[in-house]
């Protein structure tokens, strides 16, 4: 980060800023606690096989909204364009923690309307097999969380912007690297949340609606994001598109040079 040789001294709305941004954060976390719950069926209130089952079309409906609702937020106000509208109403330096805001509150939302199917697809029983699955579990909402550090995790979600804005500094522009795991893959984050959604020994029909439909938006999601990284870094993100894989961290004919700072996202 640059920092000016004389700082600004703190204003209010610098302390606001940084307020609103530290709020944001931690509705986020506890949202991304709740996640873990929710997909592993772990410790939480209402989780993908909890709640009163409906009738199928109505439950089909509901769940479907619920996952479309997410993805048109999030796609949509993580597009450069859009960003550029709303920063015309929304200060730049609070514009990320709003995103992240938002975001939360729509899977809030999710969590509390979601309606279970609870017919099962696959179970299976304690073992060596169950035990893999939930280490998968586990090792995917890791990769997740670590993926999120890889890149920078309290810019990606708020907090470094915020902060700026308190002590007059500046965000520099995205520099386009590839820290550790983005040397196998080109989304990591992605795989993370795959792994988790799908790592289960207890699979239902509801929780196979959840991994499906989210799946489906993650692939949507890495469509639209590499092609801002395109249009952002050019030749140089075509290169690494061509040499590293999407998801699954096979070789290829050769790799990028890498660097073991960050690597810059769109959203």
């Amino acid at each position: 980060m640059n920092t000016s040789t004389n700082p600004a001294r703190p204003t209010a709305s610098g302390l606001f800023a940084v307020t609103y941004g530290c709020v944001a954060y931690v509705v986020f976390f506890a949202t991304f606690l709740y996640a873990v719950g929710f997909v592993g069926n772990l410790l939480v209130p209402k989780s993908v096989d909890s709640g009163s089952p409906a009738s199928l079309l109505v439950t089909l409906n509901v769940n479907l909204a619920l996952l479309t609702l997410f993805a048109v937020q999030h796609s949509v106000m993580a597009r450069p364009a859009f960003k550029r509208w709303w920063t015309r109403i929304v200060p730049v330096s609070i514009e990320r923690s709003t995103y992240v805001l938002l975001a939360s509150g729509v899977l809030i939302v999710l969590f509390w309307q979601w309606r279970p199917i609870l017919t099962p697809v696959w179970t299976i029983p304690n073992g060596i097999v169950a035990t893999f699955l939930h280490t998968l579990f586990w090792l995917g909402w890791g990769m997740v969380l670590l993926s999120t550090f890889l890149i920078n995790h309290f810019e990606l979600f708020g907090l470094r912007q915020v902060f700026a804005r308190l002590l007059g500094q500046t965000i520099p522009t995205p520099v386009f690297r590839t820290p550790l795991l983005y040397r196998y893959t080109r989304h990591p984050l992605y795989l993370g949340f795959l792994i988790a959604f799908w790592s289960t020994p207890a699979m239902s029909v509801g929780h196979l609606l959840f991994a499906a439909g989210s799946s489906a938006y993650i692939l949507l999601g890495i469509f639209l994001e590499e092609r801002d990284l395109v249009e952002a870094f050019g030749e140089r993100y075509r290169r690494y598109r061509r040499e590293v894989r999407m998801l699954l961290p096979l070789p290829k004919a050769r790799k990028t040079d890498a660097s073991p700072r960050g690597v810059a996202r769109t959203s």
